[in-house]
């Protein structure tokens, strides 16, 4: 198992965050405004308790009509208050409308040309409340909460890619060695993307390290510490910004773009100025991989041959941090913030505790 990354200030902060609907909310930005017209319905759901499938479950139940009729942008928690966006053909509005359920609650309708797809968001609003925060813990995460409206996080996929005993991806390279068969596509498609998702982890988990190691070390003493080529991290300790970049990196327009190669110098400086980030590969077909020292030295050690389709994914993103508020008769820590789709709110906690993150 790879390196794990610690807090940016490399320190333990207790506190209790037990995700569940009374101190986690989760609510979808949605991708674009509603057209007003065409023959889909669009609903805004508010759920709790519930997964997404389990919600898409019990409407087509009710409606008596498949699950594929419904059309939706991401899964949300269970643990949580989620408000999300589905939608399904406008012939069903008038049975909809009589709905009711103690766990769903329908907010808002709205007409528009198109089915909801996988990946129709531009990102998600969370809200948590943290407990027992006490001592110098209020002042650990206030000042890891101000590094990371300077420098942002790494943007690790969180521990629900990897299922309940975080083992998932090992069915996923057994399938792709040619060791396991499944043949529910659905499944099998979650169980290979896990394995994606162990591999770019632990390739920012290196990407990491790297950065931290050059923060107490010359470029030609890291160089000798990960195995990588002499010469390959000359001047790098003159990047401003923490994570640092490699020559070959790829990289994405900041929140969302197209992928591109950059010169490192203009790149370092339009990274510091958060309008585009470096990305990772998950490993498949039909992707872009970085070239020159960013792959040889690195990449390339996590790109496996996948048979089903790849995609880069940005490295690092910038949260925006929405409110915090403390309340000291309680010892509760509220924070509001804001992420692109993707990413993960349980991953921003790990970093906030101080605790290893990653697979």
């Amino acid at each position: 198992m790879e390196h794990k990354w610690i807090s940016p200030l490399r320190q333990k902060n207790e506190f209790i965050f037990n995700p569940s609907s009374r101190d986690f909310s989760v609510e979808e930005v949605p991708l674009y405004e509603f057209s007003g017209e065409g023959e889909h319905l669009i609903l805004k759901v508010r759920k709790k308790s519930l997964t997404t499938w389990d919600m898409l479950n019990i409407l087509s139940s009710y409606l008596g009509i498949a699950k594929r009729e419904f059309g939706y942008a991401g899964l949300k928690d269970k643990y949580a208050i989620t408000t999300q966006y589905i939608s399904l053909p406008k012939k069903y509005k008038d049975k909809i409308e009589s709905f009711e359920h103690p766990e769903i609650k329908i907010m808002q309708s709205f007409i528009h040309n198109n089915k909801i797809r996988v990946g129709h968001l531009k990102g998600n609003r969370f809200w948590l409340r943290f407990k027992k925060v006490l001592g110098g813990n209020l002042t650990k995460i206030e000042s890891v909460l101000d590094w990371i409206e300077k420098n942002g996080v790494p943007n690790y996929f969180g521990v629900q890619r990897f299922g309940n005993n975080g083992d998932n991806y090992l069915e996923g390279k057994a399938i792709v060695d040619g060791k396991l068969n499944i043949r529910d596509r659905k499944k099998r498609e979650f169980l290979i993307g896990s394995y994606q998702s162990y591999l770019f982890n632990n390739w920012l988990s290196k990407r990491v390290e790297l950065s931290m190691l050059l923060e107490s070390f010359k470029p030609y003493e890291v160089e000798e510490i990960l195995n990588i080529s002499k010469g390959s991290l000359k001047e790098l300790e003159k990047q401003k910004h923490f994570f640092k970049i490699l020559e070959g990196d790829l990289f994405m327009h900041y929140p969302y773009g197209k992928v591109f190669y950059e010169d490192l110098e203009v790149a370092t400086k339009r990274f510091v100025e958060k309008d585009i980030s470096p990305t990772g590969l998950i490993a498949g077909k039909k992707v872009k991989r970085a070239t020159s020292v960013a792959y040889d030295e690195l990449e390339s050690r996590y790109d496996v041959e996948i048979k089903e389709s790849g995609s880069r994914r940005y490295a690092w993103i910038f949260p925006e941090i929405l409110d915090r508020k403390y309340i000291p008769d309680k010892a509760w820590y509220e924070l509001s913030f804001y992420l692109p789709k993707g990413s993960y709110a349980t991953v921003l906690v790990d970093i906030l505790k101080g605790e290893s993150i990653g697979r």
